[in-house]
Parts: C-alpha cells; structure tokens; sequence
C-alpha cells in the first residue's frame, strides 16, 4: 500500500511539473505567466538550423531569442505601441496578406504556365530596345510646370524630325535622365519595366521610329525605338513568371470582385477627377 500511494504522490508531483502538461508537450520556460512548450522549442530549433548564420545555433540561444520575443511583445503592449497607427498598418498589412494567402492558396498551387501562353504573351508584348530624352516633371506638378516641360519636349521633337541623327547628342544635352550621358539607351526591356504610355508608343514601331512626346507620370519623353527583340533569344524563365503574375492577378481581381459585390461601398466619385495624366 505505501508503495502505491508513494507511486500516486510521484505521479502528481510529475502531473504539477513545469515540465510536464497536456498532450505529453512539456513546458520549456515560462516568460512572466506565458508558457513556451516544447513542441514551440523544438520547431523553432529546427528552423534556425536551417539557416546558415555566423553564429553558432544552440538551443540556450534559441530559447533567449524566444524569451526576448515574448518580452519585446510584452512591453509594446505594456506601452500600448501596439495601438500606434503606424504599427496598425503594418499589422493590417500582416493581416491582409495571411487572409489572402488562406483564401487563395490552394487555388494559386493550380496555376500552370505553358511555353504557348508565354509564346502568345510575347507576341502582344514583344522586349524593345528604346532611348529616350527625358523632360521631368513632378508626379503632380503645377499648370506652368508642366506646359514648360511639354514646349521644351516639342522643341526638342521638331528638332529631330529634320536631324534624326542628332538624338544620342541631344538627350546627352537635355535629358534629365540618368541614361543621358548613354544617349539615353535603356537597353531592352520587357513591357511591364516600363510606363503604360510609354510601351504604347513603341509598340509595333519600326528600328529608327522616333515619338513625339509621350507623358507618363515621370514627365515627357521622346522616344526612339533602337531593336525589337526575337522570340528566341528571350529569358523565357523570366516570361513565364510574368505570365504566371497575369494568371495569378486574374484571381485576385476575381477574388475582390466578389468581396465588393458583397460589401457596402460608397466612394465620392468628386475626389477621383482631374487625374493629371487622363
């Protein structure tokens, strides 16, 4: 009988541990009442081992790191950092993007990119070679700023339209780009690297085809097409990527279709005019 009932004080005595609790997932440290248990340990142990650092992993290390994070955490609430609007932002930011990820996930694991679609991709939106003269504007800039820079832009053109050959001289004399001491080369790029207005206005365009200016939100360029480049000599991991963004945006903007369908939403459509490149 003693023998039993010592066995039953052991087992309470081991039940009350801080190193034993439900689930056989004992208790590693307890951080002022908040519990870190081991299953937490060993997995956060199993990740650092993932990385290489010039630090050595150990687990006295990764408990301090545990420990510090539960304390940090603990003192932003004591000091109500937490309730910082720019810390809310961040934390919406946080929020906004883990709910994307459980909505979508699974759909976003089906998408496929094939070398068809990244063929039909890049005939729409063929990779050209341009150099531009650049008149900058500010993003919103006033009235007189802005007819300042188109004159001087349409100077520039007409100038051009009678010496073509001049273009590398003069965007070295009047681009405020950092291309101009190039000529303003910018070398190839894929359409999504440049400004709507601007892919636009070379589209289809001709080696040698020269635009009147062109407003994008950086301000006006004049632009000359230099080299399109062929199918077969682009980076196809490259395209396939921007091919599996198109698909992937598709199923966000189907995503937030719904969301709003299903929302109250009222927008003061006055506060959206005079958009200044419209």
């Amino acid at each position: 009988m003693r023998k039993r009932i010592a066995s039953l004080t052991g087992l309470l005595i081991l039940l009350n541990s801080p190193l034993y609790s439900q689930g056989n997932d004992p208790v590693v440290a307890t951080v002022n009442g908040v519990k870190i248990k081991k299953s937490e340990f060993d997995k956060r142990y199993a990740q650092n081992l993932l990385f290489v650092s010039d630090k050595v992993v150990t687990k006295k290390s990764v408990i301090d790191d545990m420990v510090n994070k539960i304390l940090g955490v603990q003192r932003a609430k004591k000091q109500g950092t937490d309730n910082n609007p720019v810390v809310k932002e961040k934390m919406n930011d946080v929020l906004y993007h883990a709910q994307i990820s459980k909505d979508l996930e699974p759909e976003l694991k089906k998408i496929v990119v094939t070398d068809d679609e990244v063929k039909k991709y890049y005939s729409e939106n063929p990779e050209y070679r341009t150099a531009h003269i650049l008149f900058r504007v500010r993003a919103q800039p006033s009235k007189n700023e802005a007819v300042a820079a188109q004159k001087k832009a349409l100077e520039v053109y007409e100038a051009l339209k009678n010496k073509p050959d001049k273009f590398a001289e003069l965007a070295n004399k009047y681009s405020q780009s950092s291309t101009a001491p190039n000529g303003g080369d910018m070398g190839f790029q894929p359409a999504i690297r440049m400004a709507p207005e601007y892919f636009r206005a070379v589209k289809g365009k001709s080696d040698g085809f020269i635009t009147p200016p062109v407003r994008t939100q950086f301000g006006y360029h004049i632009i000359k097409v230099l080299a399109k480049k062929d199918f077969e000599s682009i980076n196809t991991a490259l395209y396939k990527k921007i091919v599996y963004d198109k698909k992937r945006d598709a199923i966000l903007d189907k995503y937030f279709n719904n969301l709003q369908s299903n929302a109250s939403i009222k927008i003061n459509e006055e506060y959206l005019k005079a958009d200044p490149l419209k």
